[in-house]
């Protein structure tokens, strides 16, 4: 176990614990504090809040030393996150850190992110956590440039906090450091992925492989994370739990109805 007067920072991502984009999120974070590492075995992605039930989850620990531990599951991002904040250590962590992903997490991408999930099940707990996204599929992505600025996000999550509730999605467009125009706080850009269906067939029946393109509503909205990622911004989108349409609960009272006793 962790017991140290350093803050405690949970880490995890959707790419599973091999992944390139979280060894390198765990040496950003053991500069700002002791560190617990609790990641899937494989890639998970596109999980969203997926939770393990009725299957047995594995898990295992992979390495320990002075102010860092890393275990491994065989459950999803999410998965990670409750067994570590419930099981693993006596000290609730201060900080949750996802990623840093293997191609971007921004616009309608959020609903389908295991990155995302673990942070939301952070904020969830009420605990500050961040997840990091570089637009970039690549195993050997470089994270020279998203490193600098994941560093400089960090130091402020730590100094600042975030309102209770909040929780952030920060995406990086696949740049040059000298790119870089900023950091811009944006809003979700209203989109979605036209998906298409790649048909084969093996020894085992007719099968489908998801392949889809992005379209972006409003190519034009220059407050949303797609339109700051094209225009070669760092991009940060405020993300809360409440699903509720608060603007739509007026306009359908219509369906409101009470029984007379």
């Amino acid at each position: 176990m962790i017991k140290d007067n350093k803050p405690l920072i949970l880490v995890t991502n959707d790419d599973g614990i091999n992944a390139k984009g979280i060894d390198q999120l765990i040496q950003i974070a053991r500069r700002f504090g002791d560190v617990l590492v609790v990641a899937p075995d494989r890639g998970r992605s596109a999980t969203s809040h997926t939770v393990t039930v009725n299957t047995p989850v594995y898990f295992s620990k992979i390495k320990e030393e002075t102010g860092l531990i890393i275990y491994q599951c065989s459950g999803t991002s999410v998965d990670c996150v409750k067994f570590a904040l419930n099981e693993l250590n006596d000290q609730v962590p201060d900080f949750i850190l996802a990623g840093i992903n293997h191609g971007t997490n921004a616009a309608i991408s959020i609903a389908y992110s295991g990155t995302m999930g673990a942070v939301m099940e952070g904020c969830i707990h009420g605990i500050p956590s961040a997840g990091f996204s570089l637009d970039d599929h690549h195993p050997d992505a470089d994270f020279t440039m998203v490193s600098d600025f994941t560093k400089k996000i960090i130091d402020k999550l730590i100094s600042n906090g975030l309102p209770h509730g909040v929780c952030l999605n920060v995406n990086f467009p696949l740049i040059q450091a000298h790119e870089v125009k900023g950091i811009k706080i944006c809003r979700q850009a209203s989109s979605k992925w036209v998906e298409k269906f790649d048909f084969s067939e093996d020894e085992h029946g007719i099968y489908f492989i998801l392949a889809g393109d992005f379209y972006n509503f409003e190519p034009d909205a220059v407050d949303t994370d797609d339109w700051a990622m094209r225009h070669n911004y760092i991009s940060i989108v405020p993300v809360e739990i409440d699903f509720t349409a608060h603007h739509a609960i007026n306009s359908i009272k219509m369906f409101e109805y009470e029984v007379k006793v």
